[in-house]
């Protein structure tokens, strides 16, 4: 099934617009095609009306009762550790490290570009070293050449004549 993330009963949604913009609810019950009734008792935010289109659906689901209370839905987050799995997601590591970017300061970023800057020329000159040897025991191009040498047969099954040392 290509779908996982569908709106019901419990699953738990980021609002992405208003006075909660980024934080955690839970869906309580469904109102109608573009209207749910939300609750995030352990994020500050109260029960109410929300627009679908102003939540962003999570993979995680918590289970408890159709139009559960407030407190019934805290148990359940609780339960399930909601807090815990979110701070441990991609996506909440991606969100704070936005965040974290947005407070960098001028020297910050300076100090950020020149690390960056360092790194890049390390691995670059890592990388060049490795290509070199890689090409010096013939192992660039994937298989292993025979080295050149003067007494090893040649293709056509002729050695290869040796040179007479020169005299003084």
């Amino acid at each position: 099934m290509p779908f996982q993330r569908f709106v019901e009963t419990g699953r738990v949604a980021v609002v992405s617009d208003g006075p909660n913009k980024g934080k955690l609810v839970s869906i309580v019950d469904v109102i109608d095609q573009t209207r749910v009734l939300v609750d995030g008792p352990e994020t500050g935010v109260p029960r109410g009306q929300i627009r679908l289109s102003q939540l962003h659906l999570t993979k995680f689901r918590i289970r408890f009762p159709y139009a559960a209370s407030t407190r019934v839905v805290r148990k359940a987050w609780n339960d399930e550790k909601i807090n815990e799995k979110w701070t441990e997601s991609v996506w909440a590591k991606k969100v704070a490290s936005k965040e974290k970017r947005l407070q960098l300061t001028d020297f910050d970023r300076f100090k950020l570009r020149r690390a960056r800057s360092r790194r890049n020329h390390i691995r670059t000159a890592t990388f060049l070293c490795l290509r070199k040897a890689a090409s010096r025991n013939g192992t660039l191009y994937g298989k292993k050449r025979m080295a050149k040498g003067g007494d090893k047969p040649r293709p056509g099954g002729k050695a290869k004549p040796q040179k007479a040392p020169k005299k003084k």
